[in-house]
C-alpha cells in the first residue's frame, strides 16, 4: 500500500488558491471555476479525504477488510466514524496513524498480525468507542495504551495467545467502559488494580486463560465475586490451571476459605516449637551418623580378625 504520508489535516483555503494564480493580470476562468468548486466541497483535495484504494467509503464508514493488505492504508476521508482494517495481513499500524480522524467512532483491527501498538496511537481518538483488537499477536497490554481514549465502551483484546500481561494501569481512566473482552489469551495473573478503576464495567470476559489461582489472586477473585451482579462475566469458561490441587476448578468457586493458608500466621509458641523440632531432628542425625560410625568401625575390625585367623 506504500509508505504512509504525512496527513494533512486542513483543506486548502480560498486565499491559498488564489495565492497560485498568474498575476499581474486577471485570474484564468479554469482556476476560478477550480478555487469555487474546491471553496463549496462539489470537488475534493488531496488532503487525505479520497477513498483509499481496495477500501469502500460510504456514509462515513471506511471498509478496508479482507483485502490482505501488509500495511494499514495511507489516506482515509477525514470524517471516518467507521473504520475496519480487519481480516487482513497488518503487523504494525504507524505512530499518529489517528491524529486526523478526530470523528472516528469505531476502529476494527481484528484478525491480523498486530505484535504491539505504538504509544500515544488513541491520543487524538477523543470519540472512539468501540475498539477490536481481537485474534491478533498481541503480547502485553503497557500503561496507558488506551490514553485519552476516553470515551471507549467496548474493548475486545480476546483471542491474543500470546498476552501474557496486562499492566496494573492499562485501562486507567475509562470510566465509560463497559464491556471487555480479556478471554482466550495468555493470562495466568490480572491485577486488581486494571479493574477496580472500572465503574462502568458490566461485562468482563475472563475465560480461556490458564489462570494460576494461587494466593495473588485472591483480590481479584473477591472484587468479582462481590459485582458479580452487576458485572456478567463467563464464570463457567474461567477454570484455574494450577495449583495443583485447584487444577480444573471453577475460578469463580474458589471462596475465602479456599485460600485460608494464604493468611496462616505463626505465633511466638509455633516458632519456639519449630526450633525445638530442629534442634531433636539435629541432635538425632548426630547421633544417628556416630552410631553408624561406630558399627561401621566394628565390622571392619571383626572382618579383619576373621581373616586372620583363617591365615
Amino acid at each position: 500500500m506504500g509508505s504512509l504520508q504525512h496527513c494533512r489535516c486542513q483543506l486548502p483555503k480560498m486565499g491559498d488558491t488564489w495565492a497560485q494564480l498568474p498575476w499581474p493580470g486577471p485570474p484564468q476562468p479554469a482556476m476560478l471555476l477550480v478555487s469555487l468548486l474546491l471553496a463549496t466541497g462539489v470537488i475534493r483535495s488531496d488532503a487525505g479525504s479520497s477513498c483509499p484504494v481496495l477500501c469502500t467509503c460510504h456514509n462515513q464508514v471506511v471498509d478496508c477488510s479482507s483485502q490482505r493488505l501488509f500495511s494499514v492504508p495511507p489516506d482515509l476521508p477525514m470524517d471516518t466514524r467507521n473504520l475496519s482494517l480487519a481480516h487482513n495481513r497488518i503487523s504494525a499500524v504507524p505512530p499518529g496513524y489517528l491524529t486526523c480522524y478526530m470523528e472516528l467512532r469505531v476502529l476494527d483491527l481484528r484478525n491480523n498480525s498486530l505484535m504491539e501498538l505504538p504509544p500515544g496511537l488513541f491520543l487524538h481518538a477523543k470519540r472512539l468507542a468501540h475498539l477490536d483488537l481481537s485474534y491478533n499477536n498481541l503480547s502485553h497490554v503497557p500503561a496507558d495504551m488506551f490514553r485519552e481514549a476516553h470515551g471507549l465502551v467496548h474493548i475486545d483484546l480476546s483471542h491474543n495467545p500470546w498476552l501474557r500481561r496486562v499492566h496494573p494501569q492499562a485501562f486507567q481512566g475509562l470510566v465509560q467502559l463497559r464491556d471487555l473482552d480479556l478471554s482466550y489469551g495468555g493470562l495466568a495473573f490480572l491485577s486488581l488494580e486494571a479493574l477496580e478503576g472500572l465503574p462502568g464495567l458490566v461485562t468482563l470476559q475472563i475465560g480461556g486463560n490458564p489462570w494460576v489461582c494461587g494466593c495473588t489472586m485472591e483480590p481479584l477473585l473477591k472484587w468479582l465475586r462481590n459485582r458479580i451482579q452487576r458485572c456478567t462475566a463467563d464464570s463457567q469458561l474461567a477454570e484455574c490451571r494450577g495449583p495443583p490441587e485447584v487444577e480444573g476448578a471453577p475460578l469463580f468457586s474458589l471462596t475465602e476459605e479456599s485460600f485460608k493458608a494464604c493468611h496462616l500466621t505463626l505465633t511466638l509458641d509455633d516458632y519456639l516449637f519449630i526450633a525445638f523440632v530442629g534442634f531433636v531432628v539435629s541432635i538425632a542425625s548426630v547421633a544417628t551418623n556416630f552410631l553408624l560410625g561406630i558399627t561401621a568401625n566394628c565390622c571392619h575390625r571383626w572382618s579383619k580378625a576373621s581373616e586372620e585367623e583363617e591365615i
